[in-house]
């Protein structure tokens, strides 16, 4: 069994930086990609970065420039550095799993709060 655990979230000022990351434990199977959700007050959860264990990185438009994602799969880790912070990124920032390939995984984190004050 995967479990995901985030840590790093927190308050930070508008024009701030914090880092995110995201540790896997349990059975970790090869080719899944890994990534961060975000779910913003009173909106749907949205994509913002994804890395695959192959090292491709895809980003949401609204962060991309500004995020950066990386991941060693050695230690089964995905980070995020958030720079230029918004007050339109305060949102729950979520780790994912997901393999698309038998067999399948969608595992999720509990989530951390990042708010960025204006």
């Amino acid at each position: 069994q995967v479990q995901l655990v985030e840590s790093g979230g927190g308050l930070v000022q508008a024009g701030g930086s914090l880092r995110l990351s995201c540790a896997a434990s349990g059975s970790i199977p090869g080719a899944a990609v890994m990534g961060w959700y975000r779910q913003p007050p009173g909106k749907e959860r949205e994509l913002v970065a994804t890395v695959t264990s192959g090292g491709t990185i895809s980003y949401g438009d609204s962060v991309e420039g500004r995020f950066t994602i990386s991941r060693d799969n050695r230690k089964n880790t995905v980070t995020m550095e958030m720079n230029s912070l918004k007050p339109e990124d305060t949102a729950v920032y979520y780790c994912r799993l997901r393999r698309r390939i038998t067999p399948l995984y969608d595992v999720w984190g509990q989530g951390t709060q990042v708010t960025v004050s204006s």
